[in-house]
């Protein structure tokens, strides 16, 4: 029976998070065909698709520390059920402000990650906890269903009827969920943590340099999933179901390969991945930020014209090993904060999924920022690349610094032993 519970919960939690993840992307379906149709700029569209990304950080630090002192189930209903009045007033939504407005309202579903990762750890055993919080993160594949059912709506009842249509599945899942979804155990569902300790854990080197990881590692892969439709369009001149095909399948198997990811943590441990994410995907970046190229090289007796550019088949071979390391990488994540903080999950989960969430509000605006001021698509990865080299440069000095504090607090208690001999 506490078998079956555990994956009753496991289920059910998944399909909950799916369900706030695919209205938390949900303007990467629906931006685009208004982009069109208000004429909007590159940076109007970046800002309008990190909007729901902003409120979904923000909040996931408070819900982190809510979460860890009150039932999540009942949180998790109650986050659901304030979200469905903004997605019933997308029907009305008729210019850019208010859409930018329901766009932060909608972000509290992007808080549901936190909830649910809480919930979760509280029915599975610690060597268990890296391959259920890695399947319960296979509900990043919620994406998927906005890139194809948004689309499908869009094209058949018009973009104001995507709102009232998640509406309604939302308030379908919330019902299930509050009446399926089992109770966690008693022992561990209310965790009260003093403000003070709250304070020490943002005072914590170690939490934020988790949550920098996770800025890349999660962040981007949000970023991408919300900026790859209009990429595929503009650079490739692919058509919307083109692209969202193409972009459905690197949420698809990023999402999926997590369940793995977690397995491979709670098998090898979760630092083992951290720095070969790091790797493959700046290797793979460098390759993304090259431009459209056409150069002439003077011959003997003539010039030679020649053309390099990145094609859509070898862009998106290139996409799908990132993908799959950034699946990879946020199971890891989780797996080590579970092993050095297991009472204050919520805690510190919020704080990192927070920073990591933060990233699908930056990166967005500074993709569209650095197509404009340099005039090419590819200066989005250019963009990317910088951010990981400038992430990886951060945490090796941050290492560095701890391992010397390290040595001389062993050095110290040595001389300490042998003063105190003599």
């Amino acid at each position: 029976m506490q078998e079956l519970e555990r994956n009753r919960a496991l289920v059910l939690a998944t399909l909950a998070f799916a369900a706030n993840f695919s209205v938390w992307t949900l303007y990467a379906a629906i931006v685009l065909p208004i982009a069109s149709m208000w004429h909007l700029s590159v940076t109007e569209i970046g800002v309008l698709l990190a909007a729901p990304m902003l409120t979904g950080a923000i909040l996931r630090i408070p819900v982190g520390l809510l979460v860890d002192c009150m039932s999540a189930k009942l949180l998790f209903v109650l986050q659901m059920l304030l979200c469905i009045p903004a997605l019933l007033l997308l029907y009305v939504a008729s210019n850019y402000n208010y859409l930018l407005m329901i766009g932060l309202w909608i972000g509290i579903s992007g808080c549901s990650f936190t909830i649910g990762i809480r919930y979760v750890c509280d029915f599975f055993p610690r060597k268990q906890q890296g391959t259920a919080m890695g399947v319960f993160g296979v509900g990043n594949s919620g994406a998927a269903i906005t890139l194809v059912f948004a689309p499908w709506l869009i094209e058949n009842y018009g973009w104001q009827w995507v709102g009232p249509a998640y509406a309604l599945g939302l308030a379908i899942i919330a019902v299930m969920f509050w009446l399926l979804a089992p109770r966690q155990p008693v022992l561990s569902e209310q965790i009260y943590q003093p403000p003070q300790r709250w304070q020490q854990l943002l005072k914590n080197h170690h939490i934020w340099r988790l949550g920098l990881y996770y800025y890349f590692v999660f962040g981007s892969f949000l970023a991408l999933l919300l900026w790859l439709p209009y990429y595929y369009m503009q650079a490739y001149q692919l058509s919307l179901t083109q692209a969202m095909a193409f972009t459905l399948f690197f949420v698809a198997t990023s999402s999926v390969i997590r369940a793995l990811g977690g397995w491979f943590a709670d098998k090898y441990g979760g630092r083992s991945v951290n720095w070969s994410v790091f790797w493959v995907c700046l290797v793979c970046l460098f390759f993304l930020s090259y431009p459209p190229t056409t150069m002439a090289i003077h011959g003997v007796e003539q010039d030679v014209d020649l053309t390099i550019s990145v094609n859509v088949w070898v862009f998106t071979a290139l996409l799908f090993i990132i993908g799959l390391a950034q699946g990879f990488g946020r199971a890891s994540v989780f797996k080590m904060i579970h092993e050095h903080y297991p009472q204050q999950m919520g805690a510190v989960g919020g704080i990192v999924a927070a920073v990591g969430a933060l990233g699908g509000f930056t990166l967005p605006i500074l993709f569209s920022y650095a197509v404009d001021f340099v005039g090419f698509y590819s200066a989005s990865f250019m963009m990317l690349y910088g951010v990981l080299a400038a992430c990886m440069m951060v945490m090796y000095f941050a290492l560095k610094a701890q391992r010397y504090q390290r040595r001389l607090k062993e050095a110290s208690s040595y001389n300490f032993l042998e003063d105190d001999d003599l």
